[in-house]
């Protein structure tokens, strides 16, 4: 909610300043993010091919790539608005998923966004987000595969490079 009612008031953010975007999910949304979790689970077995440098770049890599998707959501949003759905904990649960919808201004079909987070030394971090069902870190899983198998943990690592350099390129192109 913090960060809508940023999107919604800021004149940069307006008028699609990707650089204020990126600046805003650094500042705001990542540090509710494990990317680590989130990184390994997209890896699946192969994150164990993986040496502890080669983890840290994939991992680097792909929270990079995961800021430009998020700051280019930011430099779209309208006037959504966020219903949170019923949630149920249960006491001492470390696991739970957070169930929201996207709604439409003008009345369109509501978009399902659910967040699964993690309790980790006292502090919830997202792990996963399922758009309308389907999780993130399963989408990547496939694609992530495909790359190790075809060129090992550098291919992997040389692919997600490529596409956070293009994604930039293109950022700065716009500005």
């Amino acid at each position: 909610e913090e960060v809508l009612e940023i999107v919604r008031t800021d004149k940069e953010l307006k008028a699609g300043n990707s650089r204020r975007a990126v600046e805003l999910v650094e500042a705001r949304v990542l540090p509710h993010f494990d990317f680590t979790h989130m990184t390994r689970s997209a890896m699946a077995k192969n994150w164990r091919l993986a040496t502890p440098v080669q983890q840290k770049t994939l991992t680097e890599e792909f929270r990079e790539l995961l800021v430009r998707t998020y700051s280019k959501a930011l430099t779209e949003y309208k006037s959504q608005t966020i219903a949170y759905k019923p949630f149920a904990m249960k006491s001492g649960e470390t696991d739970v998923t957070v169930r929201t919808e996207i709604r439409q201004s003008g009345g369109g079909k509501p978009i399902e966004l659910d967040y699964d987070l993690e309790k980790i030394s006292g502090a919830w971090k997202v792990y996963d987000i399922k758009v309308g069902g389907v999780s993130l870190v399963a989408n990547y899983r496939d694609t992530f595969a495909s790359e190790v198998s075809s060129g090992g943990v550098d291919g992997l690592i040389k692919a997600l490079q490529g596409k956070n350099s293009q994604g930039s390129a293109t950022a700065a192109a716009r500005k």
